[in-house]
């Protein structure tokens, strides 16, 4: 699937509609989605949530591994890292994947937040390739 619009993602992966999550751009070279500030995803101070963001994180790199998969393959999360570099308070925030390996049986994807060109947040996660069974 290469048609992955905003839609689609968020039927796939509900979460991202909870977030507020918009496709930008995929492909399978990148994915680019954003999010605004909401009060819902806030903690002490009025800050994003760690959680959301890396939430849409994890939602463009999950979405960049599904589409540098082989057909008939699924995808999940096995291992992800993340560092935070400042908070949001307001605002829009754009989330930016991008292909660092493709292998037969794991993705490697860096997905980098920023907010009006500053950068908000890096996380690199390995997406493990979950071939159909039979």
């Amino acid at each position: 699937m290469t048609d992955l619009t905003t839609e689609t993602l968020n039927a796939m992966m509900p979460f991202g509609a909870h977030l507020g999550l918009v496709v930008v751009r995929a492909d399978p070279d990148a994915v680019v989605a954003t999010l605004q500030w909401d009060e819902r995803l806030t903690t002490a101070g009025g800050a994003l949530h760690g959680g959301a963001l890396m939430g849409l994180a994890d939602s463009v790199g999950g979405a960049l591994a599904f589409l540098n998969l082989p057909d008939g393959a699924g995808t999940s999360t096995i291992s992800s890292s993340t560092v935070f570099l400042r908070g949001v308070r307001q605002g829009t925030l754009t989330a930016t994947g991008r292909l660092v390996h493709k292998g037969r049986t794991t993705i490697v994807v860096e997905t980098g937040l920023e907010q009006d060109g500053r950068p908000v947040s890096r996380t690199t996660q390995t997406q493990v390739v979950l071939l159909p069974q039979g």
